[in-house]
């Protein structure tokens, strides 16, 4: 394995064992939300992937295209500092799907492409073992018989959710859970009939599935949770990880694509874990024909709770799908003044590395 990211600093005085660096994210102006993470005992980059921005963002394609390069040349630099890659889903501001060299010589932790995923990420996974397969075996992949398992009904995980009174929209949302679990159950009859992508090592890589598991290097935990919504119930852009990572007392949390905690449940698991900091992506503000304003409520609502009630909390970034618009603070004003009545600290990625977040300067 590659160094431990030596000589890269925090940006934070808060943590006295735990480095991390926020390398690029949505603030910067290109899709990412890759975060560096170095503990005494190993170091990690969390979604080493990068996107340009949406046709909506008010910039020329020439400038997206500016800031994407700019953004994965600070991630793949950040790469060659870290011993382990973690990719918490198989979208492409997550992972690189073709620069083989950003995984070499790393463990890679990443979210299982064999369940609970749509279809669109799963090929995307299986182009992308393959490609590992034959760059760092020189072979190709060699899927694994079909695994048939029982999926129960991922609400039934989900009580805070499933119980929640939404008023006259109770009908409309019932229907909506339905048909999400219809299509789930489709789902589960793929994931039930394909070959089965295995978990790969070769001479310079390993990969482990990550969904909720644990790993231990030395006194540093990192723990994966089980496949959470990419969004509201049966989001049809599929799951991720999210990640925790500890060393003694201190305790990072990386929520990965959540789209700003939804789901009760959600929130409720982040105040339990209390961490010292949490790395959480907002609502997707911009994509106004997917975002009810009741999910809205209920995504700044579900915020608001984690900053009231996780007792250890000192910093929040709030970044990646928020800023691309620029009336996200407007539209998410009661999370910022709950930070600040809190005395949290609750910033931009742009921020915290004292800047100002590139769509407010458009």
């Amino acid at each position: 394995m590659e160094g431990r990211g030596e000589g890269v600093r925090s940006t934070g005085g808060f943590l006295k064992t735990i480095v991390f660096r926020l390398v690029w994210f949505d603030s910067l102006g290109a899709k990412s939300s890759c975060t560096f993470i170095k503990t005494p005992d190993t170091s990690l980059v969390i979604d080493p992937g990068v996107a340009a921005m949406q046709p909506s963002f008010p910039a020329s394609r020439k400038e997206k295209i500016q800031w994407k390069s700019k953004g994965a040349s600070a991630i793949k630099q950040v790469c060659k500092q870290a011993e382990i890659i973690v990719i918490t889903h198989y979208h492409y501001d997550h992972y690189f799907p073709e620069d083989m060299d950003v995984y070499r010589h790393k463990l890679v932790f990443a979210k299982n492409p064999n369940e609970y995923i749509n279809d669109s990420q799963w090929s995307r996974a299986l182009e992308f073992y393959g490609r590992i397969s034959q760059v760092y075996g020189k072979m190709k992949l060699k899927p694994g018989e079909a695994e048939k398992k029982n999926y129960p009904d991922p609400m039934d995980s989900l009580p805070l959710a499933a119980n929640k009174d939404f008023g006259d929209y109770n009908p409309r949302r019932k229907k909506l859970l339905e048909l999400g679990l219809h299509w789930f159950e489709n789902r589960v009859k793929q994931w039930n009939s394909r070959h089965r992508i295995p978990e790969l090592k070769f001479k310079d890589i390993e990969i482990k599935w990550a969904d909720g598991n644990q790993f231990e290097l030395g006194k540093t935990k990192i723990r994966f949770t089980k496949p959470l919504f990419h969004g509201i119930e049966f989001s049809r852009v599929g799951w991720v990880t999210a990640i925790v990572v500890e060393h003694g007392q201190e305790k990072i949390i990386y929520s990965s694509d959540l789209n700003g905690v939804y789901i009760e449940d959600y929130a409720e698991w982040l105040v339990k874990e209390n961490p010292d900091m949490l790395i959480l992506d907002g609502p997707p503000t911009y994509m106004r024909f997917m975002l009810t304003k009741i999910n809205l409520r209920r995504c700044i609502q579900n915020t608001c709770k984690i900053l009231k009630h996780a007792k250890r909390l000192k910093l929040m970034i709030y970044d990646h799908h928020l800023l691309r618009e620029k009336n996200y603070r407007e539209k998410t004003k009661t999370v910022w003044e709950t930070g600040e009545k809190k005395k949290l600290k609750v910033v931009t990625a742009a921020e915290q590395l004292g800047k100002t977040p590139l769509i407010d300067m458009l």
